[in-house]
């Protein structure tokens, strides 16, 4: 197995070291040349790419990859690998067995509560989540084109080592925004690594939503750190009179609940299922604090 990641920040670190003991060689590209010597101490052999470019470097990793997994955010020009004046993907990964999309969950809009699964409809609100959807669709296209197993992994809310409530209540940036009856599903970026290795190793394609099993009120969530650390939690803010970047209140118009229960029938086993757990897991060893 010969993995390349396009886009190896967060959650695509996280499936490299998941992916990486079944692999003879993990390559990922990031835009920024200073996060080039964090990757490589990951143990991921790293590459410049900003989305348009393709290197010499690149292109021999793309020639020898066979298990893609991409995690670039699409933008308004589409998925790089099938803007206008990319090579046909056929030649740029002969090699590739098969393909992880990361998306997310937020392809599926409001629902006013209700669950939702792969089976449901999509209706995305904002520009960015219609971008998904667009780009989920060239890649499942060209899967059934090429005979290539595509995995298309919608995310939920990301979180984990150095990105918790943890680290926002120790930075005095936590919040607790009310909404009433409104809910988030979350998933730990252990997981999400977890999950990709899991498709990736059996060869499986399809939609799949990768989230924990309890979507909860967010303030919820800050509460239970504050909990956990000792501390009083922020005052509670009514969301009609919190200041929030657009993007923050963007968020706050879509509430679902959504299943993970393909992803779970098909075998796979969350190690953080709910943020009682997981939270309890961080606050333990003290990983809240890692980068």
């Amino acid at each position: 197995m010969h993995v390349l990641i396009l886009g190896a920040g967060y959650s695509g670190t996280a499936i490299a070291k998941a992916l990486a003991p079944a692999a003879q060689s993990v390559t990922g590209t990031t835009r920024s040349p200073e996060k080039l010597a964090d990757l490589k101490a990951a143990g991921i052999e790293p590459l410049l790419f900003d989305g348009n470019e393709i290197s010499p470097e690149l292109a021999d990793a793309m020639g020898r990859a066979t298990h893609l997994v991409q995690s670039i955010a699409p933008g308004r020009d589409g998925d790089p690998m099938f803007r206008v004046g990319t090579p046909p993907l056929g030649q740029l990964l002969p090699k590739v067995e098969w393909v992880g999309y990361l998306s997310t969950v937020g392809v599926y809009g409001d629902h006013g509560g209700a669950w939702v699964t792969e089976d449901t409809p999509v209706k995305p609100v904002s520009e960015r989540s219609r971008e998904r959807v667009e780009a989920e669709d060239a890649w499942l296209e060209h899967g059934a084109r090429q005979s290539i197993p595509v995995a298309v992994l919608r995310l939920a809310g990301i979180y984990g080592p150095g990105r918790n409530a943890f680290r926002n209540l120790s930075e005095g940036t936590a919040r607790r925004i009310i909404k009433p009856n409104q809910v988030f599903n979350r998933v730990r970026v252990e997981d999400i690594g977890a999950a990709t290795a899991f498709l990736a190793q059996r060869g499986m394609g399809g939609v799949f939503n990768v989230t924990d099993d309890e979507p909860a009120p967010p303030q919820d969530v800050v509460a239970e750190a504050a909990r956990l650390m000792g501390v009083e939690p922020p005052p509670e803010i009514p969301f009609e009179k919190a200041e929030m970047s657009p993007m923050a209140r963007s968020f706050y118009g879509e509430n679902k609940r959504v299943s993970n229960a393909r992803l779970r029938n098909a075998g796979f086993e969350f190690a953080f299922p709910n943020y009682r757990v997981s939270l309890a897991q961080l606050w333990a060893t003290g990983a809240w604090r890692q980068q």
